[in-house]
């Protein structure tokens, strides 16, 4: 299949098929990428004599990395529906200028997060929850993931502009090979050479360097419709602010998770300790598994969205839609109800000191309840920034995490105690889905309703 018809399949071939193989490698990306920090949270978490307090360690260093994805989405997702966009209306021109200045965004956020971190991540990790017993696991890992944030943001933010046209099994196969060496190389370095922590960060660093050399090689390469030009990279005003006005939603999103994550971490080391910061370290692992049938498939489907929206097909937008929301639930529903009903299974993987895994049992059927209907508002959310509805897409990103839970994981506490911090998470969650769920009806009916006053391309 050439290039064209490849990138055109996304507004003609049968839906049902195309959202399979579009869906399938998008949601297996999704799990290796997890897999970069859950692999080392795992090897860590199993070193012998101080793997927990290792493990609590870093941690608290996930703010800083979810930091730093987040502005590779803002970039990324927000420049990679507007190119898909622009690829349903045939304009490639437009297309690989919005590809050129994500780009360009991408290695300006790299360079002010890395010096920026690098000189205060010490007092910002003890900020983050880190005590005088594991700051010194959290600097040693940070410190060396630092060096590679280039590189992370690179291999993440690019990669959609892969995905958005049509490549769904190469975007996948960029994250297949960082994650494999990852893999690899973690247990060489941690165990065999002895760097323990430090060996982590720098596998992790290694193989985001090669994922990202693969994703510039693919875009850079005739085998692209839409083609990375260092003349295009150049900012311009209005392109960046396009990209600005859609990316602060998913930016929001994962920036968030770091708010989240301080306030979360600092809660339970004022009303529990290091055990309790412990089994958050697990649960966030955790929730990223969780989640990624839901976000893998609306990632996978939502370039069908953004190009028949583009090309002014109606019907197709709704149809892709509502095949979305159903797999994305059923996700949510199946995993989340495993951590719920039996919270072991996932416990244990993390850790084998005893005292850890059995408060993590305790909290975690709380904690998860709320999750088991999460795959709705990931649809919603992932439409919302499909069809380029940047306003209430940003009210959604901020409503879920910053208008409810941090409020809600700060005030329950002072009257739950320490399982008040774990009980606002499905208090903001149930909340959130239903809101979305409105929010998006109102919307949908107004965006469809534009779409028959404007003749189809």
């Amino acid at each position: 299949m050439n290039q064209k018809t490849n990138e055109e399949r996304l507004g003609t071939a049968p839906l049902g098929r195309l959202m399979v193989s579009l869906a399938v490698p998008a949601v297996a990306a999704q799990l290796i990428n997890i897999l970069y920090n859950i692999v080392d949270r795992v090897y860590i978490g199993h070193i012998r004599d101080y793997g927990d307090i290792a493990l609590t360690g870093v941690g608290v260093t996930f703010p800083i990395i979810m930091l730093i994805s987040a502005f590779s989405a803002f970039a990324g997702m927000g420049g990679a529906p507007l190119a898909s966009i622009e690829l349903g209306k045939k304009d490639i021109r437009k297309a690989e200028l919005i590809l050129g200045n994500s780009a360009g965004m991408i290695v300006l956020f790299s360079i002010v997060l890395t010096i920026g971190f690098s000189i205060f991540k010490r007092p910002v990790l003890y900020a983050f929850g880190a005590s005088d017993a594991t700051i010194g696991y959290a600097e040693s890992y940070v410190a060396i993931y630092l060096v590679g944030t280039i590189f992370v943001q690179t291999a993440i933010g690019l990669n959609t502009f892969i995905s958005g046209q049509g490549e769904s099994k190469i975007a996948m196969l960029s994250v297949v090979i960082g994650a494999v060496l990852n893999i690899c190389l973690d247990p060489l370095l941690i165990f065999v050479l002895g760097m323990g922590v430090r060996g982590a960060a720098v596998a992790t660093v290694i193989s985001q360097a090669v994922s990202a050399a693969w994703v510039l090689r693919f875009l850079t390469s005739k085998r692209s419709v839409m083609k990375l030009k260092p003349a295009n990279m150049r900012l311009k005003r209005d392109i960046v602010k396009q990209i600005a006005s859609l990316g602060i939603s998913p930016f929001i999103m994962q920036s968030t998770e770091s708010m989240v994550s301080i306030t979360l971490n600092s809660g339970l080391q004022k009303y529990g300790g290091d055990l309790y910061v412990g089994t958050m370290s697990i649960m966030t692992s955790i929730m990223q598994l969780l989640l990624i049938p839901a976000q893998g498939i609306s990632q996978g489907v939502q370039p069908i969205i953004s190009y028949s929206y583009g090309a002014g097909d109606k019907k197709r937008v709704k149809d892709t839609f509502i095949r979305l929301v159903a797999a994305g639930l059923l996700g949510t529903l199946i995993l989340g109800g495993a951590a719920v009903l039996v919270p072991e299974i996932y416990a244990g993987i993390f850790t084998n000191n005893q005292e850890l895994i059995e408060l993590t049992c305790k909290v975690m059927p709380v904690y998860f309840l709320g999750i088991t209907i999460f795959g709705l508002q990931s649809a919603c959310q992932s439409t919302f920034l499909a069809l380029g509805q940047a306003k209430v897409s940003l009210f959604i990103a901020l409503l879920r995490k910053v208008i409810l839970l941090i409020p809600l994981a700060l005030i329950f506490p002072r009257f739950m105690g320490v399982m008040g911090i774990y009980r606002a998470e499905p208090v903001a969650d149930i909340i959130s889905v239903v809101t979305t769920g409105i929010l998006f009806m109102i919307t949908m009916k107004r965006v469809l309703r534009g779409m028959d006053e404007k003749p189809a391309v």
